[in-house]
């Protein structure tokens, strides 16, 4: 099954015939992990509880350890994340305030190790 490419923050994208583009295989599971690390939860309005809201991090001082248990308990609800053996996750927070998280987990459509790395913050 393919979904929509929508990249966090962008647009709809069209494929060289003309279509909606469409995402395949582990690249769905990472567009769902970033949608649901970056949607504020009460956001989705059909599913108030959805999101790990990390954008609200922004601006405040950083604790690791929340950051860290805030992306680990919403990976352990995304259904392409497989939960043997659990997700890894690195979350470095740097003298100038940023904020930089590393995740790896095992895809539970194709079962390959999957990683994530992206930064919070200035």
């Amino acid at each position: 099954m393919a979904d929509a490419v929508l990249t966090w923050g962008g647009d709809l994208q069209i494929d060289p015939t003309g279509d909606i583009a469409l995402v395949a295989g582990s690249d769905i599971g990472q567009q769902r992990i970033f949608r649901r690390l970056l949607t504020n939860p009460r956001d989705y309005i059909w599913h108030a509880a959805y999101g790990a809201g990390l954008g609200g991090f922004v601006g405040r001082p950083a604790n690791q350890r929340i950051i860290e248990a805030t992306i680990r308990s919403q990976l352990s609800l995304e259904a392409f994340v497989s939960p043997a053996p659990p997700p890894t996750v690195a979350v470095q927070v740097q003298p100038n305030g940023q904020v930089f998280a590393d995740v790896g987990y095992v895809d539970s459509n194709t079962s390959t190790l999957q990683y994530l790395s992206f930064s919070l913050g200035v």
